[in-house]
C-alpha cells in the first residue's frame, strides 16, 4: 500500500493559495487515476485507487494545515500504513518558485504541517515532495502562503505540479525513493 498525502487548508478561500499546492498535486493525480477525493474519514477526504494490484490511498487532510498530523496518524493506524509507504506533498518557502525536490526523510524545516505529522507519527523518516513557493519579500509568511500565485508564478507552479504527478506515478509504479531523488532532484 502507498499513502500519498497532499497538504493544504480546507475551504474555497484557500483553494488556490500557495499553502494548497499539495492538494493541487493530489487533485491532478486523482484525475489521472480516475478517482475522486471525496470519501470523508478520520478528518480527511480520501480516495482509493488500485494500480497494478497496488492499493494507493490519496489523502487531503480536512483539518487546517497545522493539525495535518491528526488525519495522517489516524489513517496510518487504521490502514496499517508503514512510514516507508507514506509520501507527503508540501509547499516550501525556502525553495525558488516552482522548484521540485523529493526527500526520503528530514526535519520539518519550519513547516507546521510537517511538524504535526512528525509529532503524530513519532518519526521524521517519511518521504516528502517539496514544491518551492519562494519566500515573501514584503509580506508576512502567513499572508504569503495564504494568497494565490501571481500570473507570473502560475506557469512555474503548473509545471511543478505536472512534474510532481509524474514523480508520484513513478512511485506508484514501484520506483524507489532514492531512484526518484536521482531522477527528479
Amino acid at each position: 500500500m502507498l499513502m500519498i498525502v497532499g497538504l493544504g487548508n480546507p475551504g474555497k478561500k484557500y483553494a488556490h493559495s500557495k499553502h494548497n499546492v499539495g492538494w493541487m498535486v493530489l487533485d491532478q493525480l486523482a484525475d489521472k487515476l480516475n478517482v475522486k477525493i471525496s470519501k470523508l474519514e478520520f478528518d480527511a477526504a480520501t480516495a482509493t485507487a488500485f494500480v497494478n494490484g497496488e492499493k494507493v490511498l490519496l489523502v487531503e487532510p480536512q483539518t487546517f494545515m497545522n493539525a495535518s498530523g491528526r488525519a495522517v496518524g489516524q489513517l496510518m493506524a487504521y490502514y496499517q500504513v508503514q512510514l516507508d509507504e507514506l509520501i507527503v506533498v508540501q509547499d516550501d518557502l525556502d525553495m525558488p518558485m516552482g522548484k521540485l525536490r523529493i526527500r526520503a526523510k528530514g526535519s520539518a524545516g519550519g513547516h507546521n504541517g510537517i511538524k504535526d505529522i512528525i509529532n503524530a507519527t513519532g518519526s521524521k523518516d517519511f518521504a516528502r515532495i517539496k514544491i518551492g513557493t519562494d519566500h515573501p519579500a514584503k509580506q508576512t509568511v502567513v499572508d504569503w502562503v495564504l494568497t494565490p500565485f501571481s500570473k507570473d508564478d502560475q506557469p512555474l507552479i503548473n509545471a511543478a505540479v505536472d512534474k510532481a504527478v509524474d514523480l508520484l506515478e513513478d512511485r506508484i509504479a514501484g520506483v524507489d525513493v532514492p531512484t526518484l531523488m536521482n531522477k527528479y532532484n
